[in-house]
């Protein structure tokens, strides 16, 4: 009896936790990291661009942007999912940006690692709204000391050392010579004993305290985030082929919870949202879903890309709201070229999987040739013809430059055959998913309408400050196996839905009214980190049909 009941209790916990998870996007990103957010604080609608520190302990900037009428004033404070609300200090007021009505900004200290956000609270005439804005709070970079600080630290270092041996040699002779007295013999050996005494007793200081310095430096590296490493390869799959993904997790060295890939968690519905980016050209993308094999293992049929090296992409997000990139490359050899051929956008394998080919990005030549049928890349403020008829165009005035660092509302409009706004349909339970890269590839970031930050940990966070909770308890939680099971089974229950059952599923708290009532445009708040050329994938869904369109930026 007591057993059934344990089990009738972890599936309650399973279930809310996915209930509460399975419906939202997930944050990830590579070399992009200011978390963006567009949407409301009760109900004051809102826009912000959170720079998170490099360094944990450190401080993260916020940035607000509103609009809305009857604002008093703007704070925001930290908040931790392992701690709770008992571990949340006071919110901090952020002050008006002279010149510029409506902007607030101020700095946040996050001082431990691990799933964190920024609560926003609008103070105004109609009500007190907030909103969590997840971050991700990591150590990322370890700082350098600048050169010619550290040559001028050194000087007066040796000076001091100087000084010090001089005093220290002159007080154990000279000091203690007394007047009238010749001792010029054993006045000389002191000296010499004295000054040799104290310049191993500083050296023995000094590379002591090197020492507790290096072992500080290899604490804050062992403890810094590192991403997993994964290995992707391709095998033969009776007459296919099939691309499987191993993330070594053999490296983790804190977060162990935290960060646990036995603890992923369904993001619309698929525990991994894959992303294949052929590299130079970013002519051929491909966004698939692998299913897990085992705990580390995932694999997924391998769609008919054409042959060179890409870049490998993969977003999972966990119970603790961690979410995070792991990347990878994978070269796909030249006799798979012969394969290559157009697809409908939409791959047999998984209903939610597509791949489409493009031209190459600016003047970069492709190194295989692709299918004729490719989809020319959009610029901003130019309509651009989709596969199926329909065009979109990226609202955005092309006389106005892009800025990096600036957020903006990267708004698509569609419209139909006809020239007519078009009807957009929720694809994975939102109105669209985008993806930004930078030529090089040393941008990634995963978008959807309401930013760039996971709303399963926003929704973890809402979910842990429901109630006044102190830490979490990590005993509390079901072992890796038995979470693992209870979530393999409620996907296998998911792929019995209907489309129309699998979106109301994901969508159930989404309000996707909000901003467009008809739903024929689609936006993506973003500030593109550093300047450079950039591609925009988005990917939209209509009459049924996943949609794929990509345009080119060029970012000062």
């Amino acid at each position: 009896m007591r057993a059934r009941r344990k089990r009738k209790l972890l599936r309650i916990f399973i279930g809310t936790c996915l209930g509460l998870c399975i419906s939202f996007g997930g944050w990830a990103h590579v070399g992009s990291p200011g978390v963006s957010f567009e949407g409301s604080a009760g109900s004051y609608s809102l826009m912000a661009l959170i720079n998170p520190p490099e360094v944990i302990p450190g401080t993260a900037t916020v940035d607000i942007f509103t609009h809305a009428t009857g604002v008093a004033s703007v704070w925001a404070k930290p908040v931790y999912w392992f701690a709770g609300a008992k571990g949340t200090p006071q919110a901090d007021e952020m002050k008006p940006v002279p010149g510029e009505p409506g902007h607030y900004r101020g700095i946040i200290w996050l001082i431990d690692v691990g799933t964190s956000g920024i609560e926003v609270e609008v103070r105004g005439s109609a009500e007190t709204g907030r909103v969590i804005i997840p971050v991700m709070a990591v150590s990322t970079t370890q700082k350098v000391m600048d050169a010619k600080l550290g040559w001028s630290l050194l000087g007066l270092a040796i000076l001091l050392v100087v000084l010090m041996v001089t005093i220290i040699s002159a007080s154990v002779s000279d000091g203690l010579v007394k007047p009238g007295l010749d001792q010029a013999k054993a006045i000389q050996r002191k000296r010499i004993i004295g000054a040799v005494s104290a310049s191993v007793l500083l050296l023995l200081v000094l590379w002591g305290g090197r020492s507790w310095w290096n072992s500080w430096a290899d604490s804050y590296q062992r403890f810094m985030f590192k991403p997993f490493r994964a290995t992707t390869s391709i095998v033969p799959e009776g007459n296919g082929r099939q691309l499987v993904f191993a993330v070594d997790t053999t490296k983790l060295s804190n977060l162990t919870f935290t960060r646990n890939i036995s603890y992923i968690i369904p993001d619309h519905g698929k525990l991994m949202h894959l992303f294949l980016v052929r590299a130079n050209t970013l002519d051929a993308f491909a966004h698939l879903h692998p299913k897990r094999k085992d705990s580390v293992t995932f694999v997924t049929p391998m769609p008919p890309l054409p042959a060179g090296k890409y870049f490998v992409f993969a977003d999972v997000t966990r119970l603790s709201g961690f979410s995070e990139t792991i990347p990878d490359t994978l070269t796909i050899p030249g006799q798979y070229t012969a394969n290559v051929m157009m697809s409908s956008d939409t791959s047999a394998s998984d209903q939610d999987d597509t791949y489409f080919f493009t031209n190459p990005i600016a003047a970069t030549k492709p190194t295989t040739q692709l299918p004729a049928d490719v989809i020319i890349c959009g610029t901003p403020g130019v309509r651009t013809p989709l596969p199926d008829g329909a065009t979109v165009t990226w609202e955005h005035n092309p006389s106005e430059p892009l800025v990096s660092q600036n957020l903006y509302s990267l708004k698509f409009n569609v419209q139909d055959e006809a020239g007519k706004p078009a009807v957009l349909q929720p694809y994975l339970g939102m109105m669209g998913h985008a993806v930004v890269m930078k030529d090089d590839g040393s941008v990634y970031i995963h978008l959807h309408p309401v930013g760039s930050y996971s709303m399963a940990s926003q929704q973890t966070m809402l979910n842990r400050f429901a109630t006044n909770e102190g830490p979490v308890d990590v005993k509390k939680l079901p072992r890796s196996r038995v979470f693992m099971d209870s979530v393999n089974h409620e996907l296998a229950r998911l792929e019995k839905m209907t489309e129309a059952e699998r979106n109301i599923y994901y969508g159930g708290n989404m309000d996707h009214a909000m901003r467009d009532p008809e739903h024929t445009m689609v936006s993506f708040p973003y500030a593109f980190p550093s300047p450079g050329r950039y591609r925009i994938w988005i990917q939209l869904k209509r009459n049924d049909r996943i949609v794929n369109a990509a345009f080119d930026a060029e970012v000062e």
